[in-house]
């Protein structure tokens, strides 16, 4: 697989990686290794950073249109995202608490789906009965 796919999986910013890496072709057992079993400069990545956008995303709590939101457009590493965390902008704090707000009501929604699984096609509502003319 081509670098890039192999450093998303890794969840890496693949311009942080060692050069072999980056102009290297990895095999799926290549990539399977570095799962199980992560090299030093691998593992300093993945604590340190930098990070790419979605992990730096996932780490705030926020999306990543809240990231662009925020003014966030380059890669962060481990210790800018905790000053970010200990400080919280207010962009930070009004993105938090969108996705706070996206998460509540995507739970309530799975929750009156699956009460209404649980309850049966019949007692679902909706009727489906036309009205015979």
């Amino acid at each position: 697989m081509k670098p890039e796919t192999a450093a998303k999986k890794l969840g890496i910013l693949l311009e942080a990686a060692p050069e072999e890496f980056r102009e290297g072709v990895v095999t799926r057992d290549e990539l399977n290794a570095l799962l199980a079993d992560p090299p030093e400069w691998l593992q300093v990545l993945r604590r340190e950073g930098p990070h790419p956008r979605q992990v730096v995303a996932a780490k705030l709590g926020v999306s990543n249109s809240g990231l662009s939101r925020g003014g966030i457009t380059e890669p962060l590493t481990t210790a800018e995202i905790k000053a970010l965390l200990v400080q919280p902008p207010q962009w930070l704090v009004q993105e938090r608490a969108t996705q706070a707000a996206v998460r509540a009501e995507k739970r309530r929604v799975a929750d009156r789906d699956a009460e209404r699984a649980a309850r049966g096609p019949h007692e679902a509502g909706g009727g489906g009965g036309g009205a015979g003319v």
